[in-house]
């Protein structure tokens, strides 16, 4: 599906904003990026300014996110059957697919919106404080965490946190930290978490 204008102007802007910094990327850069005679105003036909540009990146992967959570949420009962383990490793594993996802936005987050402390509340209350919430409310709803009294928040800020913390070093240090590849990485997770929550539900099952 052909992407319109504005999409174009939003998604080179983040790409340029990660790449070279907010600050250091031209309204001009952009316009060539994103297809547009550079210098001539097509941008300002779209967005008021770069910084509108900026947070309308925000904002689509904020309604994008919240449309991803609602599904997940929705086809987590579908795997129910799936071993505790297994189950587990398809969260780690889908949580470093939406690092990923988001990398360009992530990186900008790092770098920039400390100048935007708004577009930070955005950020914060709507994609990483919903994203740990859905990862609390699976743990807890697993069969074997069935009458466990557990700071499921608690617990899923830890674990969603070695993800973030995993991801974060990669992409700063451009290889795997302490080259633990991803597989292991999750296999790792995996029992970490096995350990936090494994001996009630170990006994369970």
């Amino acid at each position: 599906m052909q992407r319109s204008t504005r999409e174009r102007i939003v998604a080179e802007a983040l790409r340029l904003f990660a790449e070279r910094g907010y600050a250091a990327t031209s309204v001009a850069e952009i316009e060539a990026a994103a297809g547009l005679s550079p210098g001539a105003g097509g941008l300002y036909r779209h967005f008021r300014s770069k910084e509108e540009v900026l947070a309308a990146a925000v904002r689509e992967h904020i309604a994008r996110t919240s449309e991803q959570i609602a599904t997940i949420f929705k086809r987590s009962a579908g795997i129910q059957d799936q071993p505790l383990a297994d189950r587990l490793s398809a969260a780690a594993s889908a949580g470093l697919a939406k690092m990923r996802e988001e990398a360009d936005l992530i990186r900008v987050l790092f770098r920039d919106l400390d100048k935007f402390p708004n577009l930070v509340a955005e950020m914060r209350e709507g994609i990483a404080n919903p994203l740990y919430d859905l990862f609390g409310k699976w743990l807890a709803g697993q069969p074997e965490m069935a009458g466990i009294d557990e700071d499921w928040d608690a617990v899923a800020l830890t674990l969603g946190g070695a993800i973030v913390n995993y991801w974060l070093a990669q992409d700063a240090l451009y290889a795997a930290p302490n080259r633990i590849d991803e597989e292991r990485f999750i296999n790792g997770w995996s029992r970490l978490a096995m350990g936090l929550v494994g001996t009630a539900a170990e006994a369970v099952q």
